[in-house]
């Protein structure tokens, strides 16, 4: 087969298929929407300003609350240390009247206290017996001094 004949068959192999498939006109330039377009951006229809204040109002409630934690808790520090030092005050008194009262209630001291109020030691000691009502040992009267 000549080159001539080979380039006929060529041309109708593909005018068949050409024709299987619809025909598409070619755009030109003028008519076609071009591919690529500017796409501007959204306007904004809302403003910042409400989250920027809403944000400086949390931010100033959450400095307010710490600043108050913090008072009131330097507050409770102060009276922790006055109760502290109260409670010292009321131990040591404790201290000094437990004291007293062991020396008040010594023997020496009820002697000399039965003394100033005109009592008298007794000479000898005695017991009853509450089974029959008897007297042991031998009581005596004190003598006036």
């Amino acid at each position: 087969m000549s080159a001539q004949a080979a380039a006929r068959a060529d041309v109708r192999t593909a005018g068949a298929r050409a024709s299987a498939q619809p025909a598409r006109p070619l755009p030109s330039r003028q008519d076609a929407p071009p591919r690529l377009r500017l796409v501007r951006a959204p306007q904004q229809a809302r403003t910042r300003v409400p989250f920027v204040l809403m944000c400086m109002g949390v931010l100033g409630a959450a400095l307010l609350s710490a600043l108050l934690l913090n008072t009131s808790m330097a507050h409770g520090a102060y009276e922790k240390y006055e109760k502290s030092n109260e409670l010292g005050q009321l131990q040591q008194d404790e201290k000094d009247l437990v004291a007293a009262l062991d020396q008040k209630s010594s023997p020496a001291h009820l002697a000399e206290a039965a003394r100033a109020l005109g009592m008298v030691p007794a000479g000898g000691t005695g017991w009853l017996r509450l089974s029959d009502g008897s007297v042991q040992g031998a009581p005596s009267a004190g003598a006036a001094g």
